[in-house]
């Protein structure tokens, strides 16, 4: 069982427009130094933010946090978080950029070791929001977000055949 009852799946021409929206909201509050990518989740994010502010300085704090809940399922049980690869320093004049804050595990740990760091993400839920500075969308805690890296397009049966069945 997850605790997801909402599915919102997200384009990559809604992702690329939202994260050209964060980009505006920090251009804002800079100069930055560079750009720190939470993995896997805020590499896209940070490749986005990077061409459109012109930060050639990045790095990546690499963790996981999300288990598949079946085998070959969807990563949607959240686990134990792992550190892989940390950063220098304490997060000053630096962006941490994830694509999303959930529950907020995973920011309150990455916020211990970046406690300066300037938190960003796409998309924001009610239980880690508080622990973001900026981000672009609300969606409820019970919603699923399905990002575009992890879908592909698949043949969809017409409305009126779902109902012949």
């Amino acid at each position: 069982m997850t605790p997801y009852s909402k599915d919102f799946p997200v384009s990559w021409h809604e992702l690329h427009r939202d994260a050209r929206a964060l980009s505006w909201r920090l251009l804002e509050q800079g100069p930055w130094k560079g750009i720190i990518a939470i993995t896997r989740g805020g590499l896209v994010p940070a490749a986005i933010l990077c061409r459109e502010m012109d930060i050639r300085l990045i790095d990546t704090i690499c963790v996981v946090s999300y288990d598949s809940n079946e085998e070959g399922g969807t990563a949607n049980v959240q686990g134990d978080l792992r550190i892989l690869k940390g950063v220098e320093g304490d997060g000053d004049g630096y962006i941490l950029i994830d694509d999303l804050v959930d529950t907020g595990k995973t920011a309150r740990e990455i916020r211990k070791l970046l406690p300066k760091a300037h938190f960003a993400t796409i998309y924001a839920k009610p239980a880690g929001k508080p622990l973001v500075d900026t981000f672009i969308t609300e969606v409820s805690q019970d919603t699923w977000i399905r990002f575009p890296w992890d879908m592909e397009y698949t043949f969809s049966t017409p409305l009126a055949d779902r109902q012949k069945g």
